[in-house]
């Protein structure tokens, strides 16, 4: 989803009934190269800082497992960008101990490129050590999600923030991959937070591009780092997953995201079981062959805070979409543990819980035996 104070980015452009299209060029200083000298500027990650010992999770079948061979299900939360977060003075320890409270064992971060490049790629390596840090205190997973929404093949974007292209996008993962190399705690690369071809026919033509350049960035990251789960989105803002069933990415190793929103379908009746059968047909129907998460879900009241198309609800969809992901074995993050993002899971930094807040809160520590 767009990052938000009040009113989504999606409203604004709803309203004024016009789509931002952008043709971006490249921004990052040297192409992705297989010189070491240059790579090895970015520099390791010193693993001597880390308390716990982590099993690196792995894709087995249409399952996560660890290192045992036990099925693993990610149950987590995004939080706000961390440079958001630093802004905030938000961005501290207290806050993975308090998702730890909450029974969360991944945290998302959504790591906006306008953001990589005005904090600069050194500092912003800083904020996601720490993260690293935090996290293997509490035994926790990081999801690192290069957080754009538009479509990396055209260069169409919805929004300013989320401005990058294949040069920048292939350096990121190329560096991080380096950076975090045999660090357990990062478990999943999410290649790219939502495409969408922002209105333009999805067909298969946008499909066959989209495929490759998932393909093109594990390249880069497994000729590092095979230890880590690429994780690939389907199109109609990371929902639609329906290419997959003819055309996966021809990768070993890799899982798929969906962000399965209350208004991405809306079934007539809207019974639980119209629910279950549309999302089936639409990301679900994966699960059986492939690992899914649900890096993205939530709701808000149509009258609360933030509310906007696709997230407003009454609160039935809390239950439905967690009946049918834990019955198939999918794993997730809700969105957002912030106050100003919506939907909010709090309302405030005494992480007062908003509505679906306190609904996941209950499902996280129930699920982690708290």
């Amino acid at each position: 989803m767009c990052s938000r104070s009040f009113l989504s980015i999606k409203n604004l452009l709803a309203v004024f009934g016009v789509m931002l299209a952008v043709q971006v060029f490249a921004q990052a200083e040297d192409p992705v190269s297989s010189d070491r000298k240059t790579y090895e500027k970015v520099g390791r990650f010193d693993v001597s800082q880390l308390r716990n010992k982590q099993d690196i999770i792995r894709v087995k079948g249409h399952q996560f497992v660890d290192a045992q061979g036990k099925v693993f299900v990610f149950r987590g939360v995004s939080v706000a960008d961390p440079d958001k977060l630093v802004k905030d003075k938000q961005w501290k320890a207290s806050l993975f101990a308090e998702l730890k409270n909450w029974g969360a064992n991944t945290v998302r971060l959504p790591i906006h490129p306008r953001a990589w490049r005005e904090r600069g790629q050194d500092e912003y390596l800083k904020l996601i050590d720490q993260a690293v840090i935090w996290a293997n205190q509490h035994q926790q997973y990081l999801i690192l999600d290069w957080h754009s929404i538009g479509f990396l093949a055209s260069g169409n974007y919805q929004h300013p923030m989320y401005y990058t292209d294949k040069q920048e996008t292939f350096r990121f993962w190329h560096d991080i991959a380096y950076r975090y190399q045999g660090v357990p705690t990062i478990a999943v690369y999410e290649l790219f937070n939502e495409p969408t071809t922002l209105q333009d026919p999805w067909g298969k033509a946008e499909w066959a591009e989209w495929k490759a350049l998932n393909e093109q960035m594990i390249d880069i990251i497994y000729a590092i780092d095979k230890d880590v789960i690429p994780l690939v989105a389907g199109f109609n803002w990371a929902y639609d997953l329906t290419p997959v069933a003819d055309a996966p990415i021809d990768r070993p190793g890799v899982a798929y995201a969906s962000h399965p929103y209350p208004q991405k379908e809306q079934p007539t009746p809207p019974t639980k079981e119209n629910f279950f059968k549309a999302w089936d047909a639409k990301w679900g129907f994966a699960s059986k062959k492939y690992p899914l998460i649900c890096t993205e879900l939530g709701w808000v009241q149509p009258d609360g805070y933030g509310a906007h198309v696709p997230v407003k609800n009454d609160g039935s969809y809390g239950p439905q979409i967690i009946e049918f992901m834990e019955t198939r074995g999918i794993s997730w993050t809700a969105w957002v543990f912030d106050p100003q993002w919506s939907p909010t899971m709090i309302n405030d930094w005494s992480f007062t819980p908003s509505e679906q807040g306190a609904f996941f809160k209950k499902v996280m520590q129930e699920k982690a035996g708290k």
